[in-house]
């Protein structure tokens, strides 16, 4: 599949891949990377085009890394320059104040978090830009399988929150490389 869909594009992802897949799939097409936190496969042959700014992903804690690096690599495949702010969850506030002029600058937040999932809300009442949500399926206490954080998410109180399934990195990075997208048209 993958030595199919490269001969028809100059682009390609798969995630979720384990090494093991990675290997496999680097004997067909040696040019592709293996972007380990992510658990991505990617083919990026348009490697000189001009990435937009203006997207950043922020993670509460390290457990939610693997998501926040899918939501990377899938945004940057589409053109955009990708900044990140990781263990910056509600639990130490100050973690997130001191991102807040970064998070400023951007057009589009991703928050990835799990355990209660505040984090998106808690940047949502602090920015005027869209955020999207990631609830993750990891943390600490009742997180039951990513369900606490995905109903906090979907409850939340905070203007311009819009949510994602449970453990989706690839759909918020790909949502918010189009939000990123349009508002860099004139």
């Amino acid at each position: 599949i993958a030595q199919r869909l490269a001969s028809q594009s100059d682009q390609l992802l798969i995630t979720r891949a384990r090494p093991e897949i990675y290997k496999h799939v680097k004997e067909i097409l040696p040019e592709v990377e293996y972007h380990t936190d992510a658990r991505a496969i990617v083919l990026n042959r348009l490697k000189n085009i001009a990435l937009r700014p203006g997207i950043m992903v922020v993670c509460g804690g390290t457990a939610d890394l693997p998501v926040a690096e899918e939501a990377v690599v899938t945004a940057e495949l589409m053109g955009n320059k990708v900044e990140k702010a990781y263990d910056v969850g509600v639990a130490g506030l100050h973690r997130l104040l001191d991102q807040l002029p970064r998070l400023r600058q951007s057009r589009v937040v991703v928050a990835v978090a799990g355990m209660e999932g505040a984090l998106p809300s808690v940047i949502s009442g602090l920015i005027s830009i869209p955020v999207i949500a990631v609830p993750t399926s990891v943390g600490y206490g009742a997180n039951l399988g990513g369900l606490a954080p995905l109903l906090a998410m979907l409850n939340s109180c905070a203007a311009g929150v819009a949510v994602v399934n449970i453990n989706n990195g690839f759909g918020a990075g790909y949502v918010a490389a189009l939000i990123n997208g349009r508002q860099s048209q004139p």
